[in-house]
C-alpha cells in the first residue's frame, strides 16, 4: 500500500464499525489476517504478559516499538499500536512517540490519559495539551496517520463519564481522529459517549459489551472495535486451565488444542506470508 496510514483512515466510518484485532506476536496477528481482520493493533496487557511482566507501564518505548515493528513485519494490513500513555508524561515526549511509531511502519496508535504505573489520570488541561502536541507530530508526518486519544479514567474508577465526554470533545478539538472510552458502565452511556462527538469513536467489544453484536454497535454509531487484551487472556487463561488440570493428572485439556494443520494454514496462506 502506498500510504498505509489512508488505508487504516477509511476503514473508520460511524455506524460501519470494523474490527481491529489485538495480537500479541507475530503468529497470532499473521493468523488473525490470515482469518480476515482488516486491521491489527498491539495490546499492551498482551506483550505484558509474553515477556513475563503485569500491564500498565512495564514496557519501554523502545519495546513497545520493537513489538509494533515486529507485527508490522508479520501483516500486510495496517496496524495500529496500543502506546499506553505516550511513555512518559510531558506532551513533548508523546509527540517524539508519535514520530517514532510513524517511523516503523505504524498506521496511527492511541494514546491514554492515565499517568503510570499509578494509574491515576492526568489533569483536564495536561490531558488536552498531549493530545495536541500528538495531533500536531502527526499532522507533520509524510503519510496519514490516525491518532486515538483515549479517556481511561471511567474504566480505571478516576472519573465518571461526564468527565470522559469533557476530555473526548476536547481531544476532538485539539485534533484526534478518533476517540475511545474503554468500559462505560452501560448501553446509555455508551450511546451518550458516541453522540458527544463528530469524530469516529472506537469501541472496546470485551467485558460487558461482548455480549452485543456487531450491528448493535454500528446502530449506536461505533466505527471501530477492539478487543484490547481479551484474545490474549483467552489464550493464556486456555493455558493456565489445561496446565492445572495436567498437573492434577487430568490431560483431557489438551484435547481442546487446535489442530496444528490449521494453524500451518493460516500461518502459510498468501494473506499472512506476503512479508514474511
Amino acid at each position: 500500500m502506498a500510504d498505509i496510514g489512508t488505508a487504516f483512515r477509511a476503514l473508520h466510518r460511524r455506524g460501519d464499525p470494523f474490527l481491529l484485532v489485538n495480537a500479541w506476536d507475530a503468529g497470532s496477528a499473521r493468523m488473525m489476517q490470515a482469518l480476515g481482520a482488516s486491521a491489527i493493533a498491539t495490546t499492551s496487557a498482551g506483550h505484558a504478559f509474553s515477556m513475563g511482566r503485569v500491564d500498565g507501564g512495564t514496557l519501554t518505548r523502545d519495546e513497545a516499538l520493537e513489538h509494533a515493528q515486529v507485527l508490522v513485519s508479520a501483516v500486510t494490513v495496517p496496524v495500529s499500536g496500543d502506546f499506553e500513555n505516550g511513555f512518559g508524561e510531558a506532551p513533548e515526549v508523546v509527540a517524539e512517540t508519535i514520530r517514532l511509531a510513524a517511523e516503523i511502519g505504524l498506521a496511527g496508535c492511541s494514546i491514554e490519559d492515565t499517568a503510570l504505573p499509578d494509574f491515576t489520570a492526568y489533569g483536564f488541561d495536561l490531558s488536552v495539551e498531549r493530545i495536541r502536541a500528538a495531533a500536531s507530530a502527526a499532522r507533520t508526518l509524510r503519510g496519514d496517520f490516525v491518532l486515538v486519544a483515549r479517556a481511561d479514567g471511567v474504566m480505571l474508577g478516576q472519573y465518571g463519564v461526564d468527565e470522559a465526554i469533557r476530555r473526548i470533545q476536547a481531544y476532538e478539538a485539539a485534533g484526534a481522529d478518533c476517540v475511545y472510552v474503554p468500559a462505560p458502565p452501560d448501553r446509555d452511556a455508551l450511546r451518550r459517549i458516541i453522540a458527544s462527538v463528530s469524530i469516529p469513536v472506537n469501541v472496546l467489544a470485551a467485558g460487558r459489551f461482548a455480549p452485543l453484536t456487531q450491528a448493535e454497535f454500528a446502530e449506536m454509531g461505533a466505527a471501530r472495535l477492539s478487543i484490547g487484551g481479551a484474545l490474549a487472556r483467552v489464550a493464556y487463561g486456555a493455558a493456565i486451565s489445561a496446565t492445572r488440570g495436567m498437573l492434577g493428572g487430568d490431560f483431557t485439556g489438551l484435547t481442546r488444542a487446535a489442530d496444528q494443520s490449521d494453524i500451518n494454514i493460516l500461518l502459510t496462506s498468501q494473506l499472512g506470508a506476503d512479508n514474511a
